[in-house]
């Protein structure tokens, strides 16, 4: 009886489905081009809306939870044991049910945009949100953000593809679902629209802010009903500006700046070491998450997402932080509390690249909200107990600093100004919003040329997303241009196959091999008509004096930017590919502009 049941439900769930497909191919029919677009942005953001819901409700709770076991316990047993259970769970669900293989962070989403057109594949719409939940939810020390970024990412690309859209709107579908996502997780819309924008997007006109703006609002009404102001990252006490800090303010910029760089690397360092490991399963998953206990146990605020902590330090109690900690007896001892928070800032880099390196699934951004905090307000607590004459309101400063994190790390100052203009319900902290986001970020691009999410491909000379230009050399596949029709001669020919060739097809170019295959040179006819045609001339002549070398040669696994390099100091409107020692065939620059004048009007959103 029970299957009975469950095939009945099957089968009325598939109707609906099916009868809703429906629905939608005949809206496309009939709507225009631009309206269908405004229903499918809505459709996307409450979708996207709903799976931010779920993670942040799964994670809040297991918070909670693990807190109210905290009061019987006095020690932080469970936030201990939670994370390693979590790790396990996430890495068991990628082995058996995910084809053992995850694309974590939201900097496949750049990849898909500069390099896939927009796509991405169908189970990032459902694997982000299970393995997050499982890892974040559970007490990994991550953020549920950049999952839930590539979550509306995936709902918005696989919406666009299954309703057959064009690249440049299957695009916009994509940051929609970004915004939609980011809007939701902070209920911030603003932020929302300028994550989008200024992370996501290589190049957008001002009518393609529509579709994102009605998304990004769409996600936080979403988000607004239904999740309680607790689940939520805000804060509501009043905070002023008093520009007589501005000099203070300055300093954590640059402070944040230098934190920026420090937890990318140290990130980037613990990913790389996990990266390293022969054994890639439960004994890689259960050494990381076992440090990661350790961690937590004696720092508990590196527990989970760290919100309730960040909202904690703002408050007019911050020494509750002490609590269930083996220093709870000092948290009266201010100089106790500020050696913990800059202890724990330090450590956050650490926890989080053990909790993603190890096996569990969460992104940066959270973190850096964290980090953020904790600077700020150890900037602000350290001046006020040196006795300066001048006493800093810590809560400004605990919020401003996030914001400086948060710029630092992923280059996105406007993101982070209206981001924590949002979130503390009011904009009376602009100015050093503004000062302590534009300084970090200037501090940072000193020292680092790509954001923490770019970096990782930049090195691989995958993806570019400040430069337009090279963002459509990554997206063509320069080796599906390469010419292989063309005949080619050996040493043992003689010039008499010369004349034949130039004389019966369009060749102007005829590679020369070896028995290998191996390029020895090239006959040219722009340097061998004067005589080629003369039979008086040629018969006396040996195939090799009619050889030359290209003036250069392109490796088969060069970069997209090198090849343009090859043509441009070479001055060739054709040049010879070569792949593992041998022939492969000819690379036209003509083909190659006509395929980036191609993508060229794909990739522009209008």
């Amino acid at each position: 009886m029970p299957s009975n049941k469950a095939s009945f439900f099957k089968i009325i769930f598939r109707s609906i489905f099916r009868r809703a497909e429906h629905l939608v191919f005949l809206l496309k029919d009939k709507l225009s081009e631009r309206n269908f677009i405004y229903f499918a942005c809505v459709v996307v953001a409450i979708t996207c809306s709903f799976a931010v819901i779920l993670l942040k409700s799964f994670a809040h709770n297991i918070f909670l939870l693990a807190n109210d076991i905290n009061v019987f316990l006095k020690l932080p047993y469970i936030n201990s044991l939670l994370p390693i259970a979590g790790i396990l769970l996430t890495v068991f669900v990628v082995r058996n049910f995910l084809g053992n293989h995850l694309e974590k962070g939201s900097s496949k989403v750049l990849y898909a945009v500069a390099k896939k057109g927009g796509i991405l594949p169908k189970k990032q719409m459902y694997a982000q949100i299970v393995t997050s939940s499982l890892t974040v939810g559970l007490g990994g020390s991550a953020g549920l953000e950049s999952p839930i970024v590539v979550t509306g990412a995936a709902f918005g690309s696989n919406f666009a593809q299954k309703y057959h859209l064009s690249q440049k709107d299957r695009i916009l579908l994509l940051a929609c679902g970004v915004a939609a996502g980011i809007g939701a997780a902070f209920n911030a819309p603003i932020a929302g629209v300028l994550f989008a924008i200024e992370v996501v997007l290589t190049d957008i006109t001002i009518s393609a802010f529509i579709p994102i703006i009605i998304s990004a609002a769409t996600g936080a009404l979403i988000s607004t009903v239904i999740l309680s102001r607790d689940t939520l990252l805000n804060f509501e006490q009043t905070l002023k500006f008093d520009y007589h800090n501005t000099p203070y303010y300055i300093l954590l910029g640059i402070l944040a700046g230098l934190t920026s760089i420090y937890h990318a690397r140290n990130f980037q360092k613990v990913e790389k070491f996990f990266g390293s490991f022969k054994n890639k399963g439960y004994r890689k998953a259960l050494f990381g998450a076992s440090i990661l206990a350790i961690l937590i146990f004696f720092f508990p605020t590196l527990f989970g997402e760290g919100y309730e902590s960040i909202k904690t330090l703002a408050s007019k109690n911050p020494g509750v932080l002490l609590d269930n900690t083996m220093l709870e007896q000092f948290k009266s001892n201010e100089w106790i509390l500020l050696l913990f928070v800059g202890v724990t800032l330090l450590l956050k880099a650490f926890a989080t690249g053990l909790t993603i390196g190890s096996g569990g699934n969460g992104g940066n951004f959270a973190p850096s909200l964290f980090v953020g905090s904790y600077l700020g307000f150890f900037v602000a607590k350290t001046v006020n107990l040196l006795n300066f004459t001048h006493h800093l309101p810590i809560a400004n400063f605990t919020i401003v600093g996030m914001a400086g994190i948060l710029s630092g790390l992923f280059h996105a100052p406007l993101t982070a100004i209206f981001l924590i203009g949002e979130i503390t319900g009011g904009y009376d902290l602009m100015v050093p919003l503004m000062i302590v986001s534009s300084v970090s970020f200037a501090v940072s691009k000193q020292f680092e040329k790509h954001s923490m999410d770019v970096k990782s491909l930049a090195d691989k000379g995958d993806v570019f997303t400040s430069d337009k230009d090279k963002n459509i050399l990554q997206s063509i596949d320069f080796y599906n241009l390469v010419q292989q029709n063309y005949r080619t001669l050996s040493l043992q020919d003689t010039t008499t196959e010369v004349v034949s060739i130039f004389a019966t097809t369009e060749q102007k170019i005829i590679p020369v091999l070896d028995e290998h295959k191996a390029l020895l040179g090239i006959i040219d006819f722009d340097e061998v008509k004067a005589f080629i045609f003369n039979p008086n001339t040629v018969k006396f002549m040996t195939l090799s004096e009619f050889i030359s070398q290209p003036k250069e040669f392109i490796l088969f696994e060069d970069k997209p930017e090198k090849i343009m390099k090859l043509f441009e100091s070479s001055k060739a409107s054709i040049l010879p590919v070569v792949h593992k020692g041998k022939y492969f065939g000819f690379l036209s620059k003509i083909d190659v502009l006509e395929s980036y004048r191609h993508k060229l009007r794909e990739m522009v959103i209008d």
